[in-house]
């Protein structure tokens, strides 16, 4: 199974984002299998539902890895799985999504609350004002924004909702200090959802992991520069394999 490499989606826009980061790593390594699993389309936002949901669903002894909130759920079943996990890969994922007084590296708890009522009020618009934000920075914010929302998933209001209050709820820090397995976290320069500030602080805090910074890229780099991201994660998966 150290040959597995699983990847959760982010928020609101299903799986189709990440299918040409799966394509490239395939294409460098067609000896690792590459598997996209959806998130749960859970209604509560308790962490620990959402955990025992992709626990009972995904492979043992994998790489767990993700974009976003997927990359912050794979941290914390890394941790849960111990030796049982393979590696971790977070893609744009912060330790923190929402900003805290000891975790100011992320977003102010004021712009979270008005995009989740938002949501609350209209959820397309939401979703739509989402894609935009995930694309600014890119090369073609405009075009990279229509490909993430043409193929997201109809979820309901409730499994968005639900979505974004897990999103606040998580805090990954102490499940990325727990997993002692090799780990790879991925940052965008330009990225508007999770500050460039927040990989220096995410270094002091794990300061034994590998920390990338792609430098003019958006929050969707896995989407925007696949191939690019693709050969980090495939030269960082050889080096760990060879330790």
């Amino acid at each position: 199974m150290r040959d597995r490499l699983i990847l959760l989606p982010g928020w609101g826009l299903g799986t189709a984002p990440l299918e040409p980061l799966a394509e490239a790593l395939r294409g460098i390594d067609p000896q690792l299998r590459v598997e996209i699993e959806p998130l749960p389309p859970l209604g509560c936002a308790d962490p620990a539902e959402w955990l025992d949901e992709l626990d009972g669903n995904l492979a043992q002894d994998a790489w767990l890895g993700g974009w976003s909130l997927g990359g912050m759920l794979a941290a914390e079943l890394a941790a849960r799985r111990g030796e049982h996990c393979a590696g971790l890969l977070c893609l744009a994922s912060n330790a923190r999504f929402v900003a805290a007084s000891d975790w100011p590296s992320a977003m102010p708890a004021e712009t979270f609350a008005a995009f989740r009522q938002g949501c609350a009020d209209d959820a397309r618009a939401t979703l739509k004002r989402f894609a935009l934000l995930c694309s600014q920075g890119a090369g073609d914010p405009r075009g990279l924004s229509r490909l993430l929302l043409g193929a997201a998933p109809h979820d309901t209001p409730e499994v968005l909702l639900a979505g974004l209050d897990l999103l606040a709820a998580l805090d990954t820090r102490a499940a990325l200090q727990a997993f002692v397995g090799p780990q790879l976290h991925l940052f965008a320069g330009a990225d508007a959802l999770v500050p460039a500030a927040a990989a220096p602080a995410l270094l002091a805090l794990l300061p034994d992991v590998e920390i990338g910074l792609i430098d003019a890229a958006s929050h969707a780099f896995p989407l925007e520069r696949p191939h690019e991201v693709a050969a980090a994660i495939q030269a960082f998966l050889h080096e760990a394999g060879d330790d």
